[in-house]
């Protein structure tokens, strides 16, 4: 593959794979207007290659890391897809109730940066679940373009069930102490909102660069919102003047953090858009924040 750097990207690159990422580009369409960029001798092809997530070696948290226990269970979404599959993450050899933690994939079902933020939050100290929303139609695949393409073929709101089943899920677990929060990204961070709409005894809610509920519902919420957002991604931030007047005026509590010069998805350490310094620090923001909601 050609060395390409990532300070050597325009804005307008990325802003197109965040349109092909979301559908809203089709994969012809992504790769006839990337050519206008494909200069200097590089190629197309290399560019694509560049913003395609790399899951080789970026895992922070292997499966087999001997300080937690880690896999996959079913449960029952009867208003949702039927029988879904998670990721079940903790600590090893746990003897005592841990706040619990549904981690809400993007738009592509549970690929392997999900599944390790969930050994991540396992890590820290809680037992995580990290559903896949793609098992009524196999799983995810493998990749994450067949991924999207899957999941653009369910239903969001029943989706949000089995999110909310996986809630349930994980507040019975006998390893549970009963309070359980959400993080999720993207499509997540919509789902761990309207999580927050929907379920008045969830007990944090941790939105990544998320879409926001209508404001009529916002004064549902209750529970404490910690929200991230990045500098670059208008497409999001449309939503969030509106969606922070609400919270405003009903009197919610919540946090939001704006990080600057970074781009949607900043938190995946699998792409180029990933910001190593901006991710560090939320996600130290967001385990402080379940450190003192969740124990």
């Amino acid at each position: 593959m050609q060395n390409i750097k990532k300070e050597d990207i325009k804005q307008e690159v990325f802003d197109l794979y965040d349109d092909y990422a979301h559908n809203r580009l089709s994969r012809r369409d992504f790769m006839d207007k990337l050519s206008a960029y494909a200069v200097g001798g590089v190629t197309v092809g290399a560019l694509m290659g560049f913003l395609m997530p790399d899951y080789k070696g970026r895992i922070q948290v292997k499966p087999d890391n001997p300080d937690i226990t880690s896999g996959y269970i079913n449960y029952n979404s009867p208003k949702g897809g039927g029988t879904i599959k998670g990721l079940l993450s903790m600590p090893k050899d746990n003897k005592k109730r841990l706040g619990g933690i549904v981690v809400v994939h993007e738009n592509r079902g549970l690929n392997p940066y999900i599944e390790d933020v969930g050994r991540r939050a396992a890590l820290a100290g809680f037992i995580s679940l990290a559903p896949d929303a793609l098992t009524p139609l196999g799983g995810y695949p493998g990749n994450d373009d067949e991924g999207r393409t899957m999941q653009s073929k369910r239903d969001r709101n029943e989706m949000l069930e089995d999110f909310i089943a996986g809630f349930d899920f994980l507040k019975k677990h006998e390893l549970c102490n009963g309070k359980v929060g959400v993080v999720g990204f993207c499509f997540g961070g919509w789902i761990s909102n309207m999580m927050a709409v929907r379920l008045p005894d969830i007990a944090a809610a941790v939105p990544y660069y998320g879409g926001q509920p209508p404001a009529d519902q916002v004064p549902a919420i209750k529970a404490p919102l910690q929200l991230h957002y990045a500098e670059l991604d208008t497409r999001v931030n449309e939503g969030w003047p509106a969606y922070e007047q609400a919270l405003k005026e009903n009197g919610k509590e919540y946090t939001a953090y704006m990080y600057p010069k970074v781009n949607h998805g900043f938190h995946n350490d699998t792409t180029p858009r990933y910001d190593e310094a901006a991710a560090q620090l939320a996600w130290s923001r967001t385990i402080d924040f379940f450190n003192k909601k969740l124990l």
